[in-house]
């Protein structure tokens, strides 16, 4: 992995100056542009097949997607049309070959009729860079291999937690599910615990750096937020690690991916990401008889500010 990932660095880098006079590159039929270096020797994928790749995703000097800060990507091999995806030369690939695929932002948004996002303009090239570390024929074998990697997965994310608690020599406590609790003041009041509602207010900050993404701990937003522990309203480090609390208690939580938001997107903008949140447990009492209500956006699609 560690091999494949510095190779993604340096590979870019290279064709990304092919890429800005289009030099050496061939076209799809619906104007993708593409190159793919191979020796001719790895065994070629076949349609219903899977690929295990390796990508860096970059719009100039900015890196949109890495895998080598997550998990390698599993993409079944299928027959598309010009559809202006890069899914369009997977079934021209072999196992230990690259590639890279250029995409362009005026072509994004003429093709399917929607406004670009923000960090990508009209003159933009969105540029692909991919190497195929290995192909499977089946669901099961891609089973395997994927459990295999979340294992490295997860135990790189407690490292890193772990790495960056003793650094800092903070006092806390590893519940049994894998969160780590830092507590300030334990509370005196009712104990939080499954089926409890909580009134919670809270900071949340990114991972490693401590930017925070959200907060409610202050005037004007600084209403707390309801909800009841174990009905998955949360993510599973809140459930989990605010049961170390009672009503009054203070403290922090530091939450490894897995516990967080795990492959999908984090407030940080990516997959796998360790997060941190300052809490305070304002209330705790019984939970209500009907269903909580949906929890607001700022705990389930929290953004970083700016």
């Amino acid at each position: 992995m560690k091999k494949n990932s510095v190779y993604l660095l340096i590979f870019p880098l290279m064709l990304a100056m092919m890429a800005c006079n289009n030099q050496g590159l061939k076209k799809t039929k619906s104007g993708i542009l593409y190159k793919i270096i191979s020796d001719g020797k790895g065994e070629t994928v076949k349609r219903g097949q899977f690929l295990k790749i390796n990508f860096v995703q970059k719009v100039r000097d900015s890196i949109l997607f890495n895998t080598a800060d997550a998990m390698p990507v599993y993409i079944r091999v299928d027959s598309v049309g010009p559809i202006y995806s890069p899914a369009e030369i997977f079934a021209l690939l072999r196992k230990g070959d690259s590639a890279i695929v250029v995409q362009t932002g005026d072509s994004l948004q003429r093709k399917f009729g929607q406004n670009l996002p923000p960090y990508i303009k009209k003159k933009d090239k969105i540029i692909l860079s991919l190497k195929v570390i290995d192909l499977f024929t089946d669901d099961s074998l891609v089973k395997k291999d994927k459990d295999e990697a979340m294992v490295i997965e997860k135990a790189k994310e407690i490292k890193v937690m772990e790495d960056y608690i003793a650094k800092n020599k903070i006092n806390v406590q590893k519940t049994e599910k894998g969160t780590y609790v830092e507590v300030v003041s334990p509370g005196d009041g009712p104990s939080v615990d499954s089926g409890k509602q909580v009134a919670v207010r809270y900071t949340g900050k990114l991972f490693p750096s401590g930017k925070v993404f959200e907060s409610n701990m202050t005037p004007p937003a600084n209403e707390p937020i309801k909800f009841v522990i174990g009905r998955r309203s949360v993510i599973p480090g809140w459930d989990d690690g605010l049961k170390a609390f009672k009503k009054g208690g203070k403290g922090t939580l530091y939450i490894p991916a897995f516990m967080a938001y795990d492959a999908q997107q984090g407030p940080g903008g990516k997959p796998y990401e360790n997060l941190i949140f300052d809490i305070e447990i304002v209330d705790v009492t019984d939970a209500p008889v009907q269903a909580s209500r949906p929890m607001p956006n700022i705990i389930q699609n929290a953004k970083p500010k700016k």
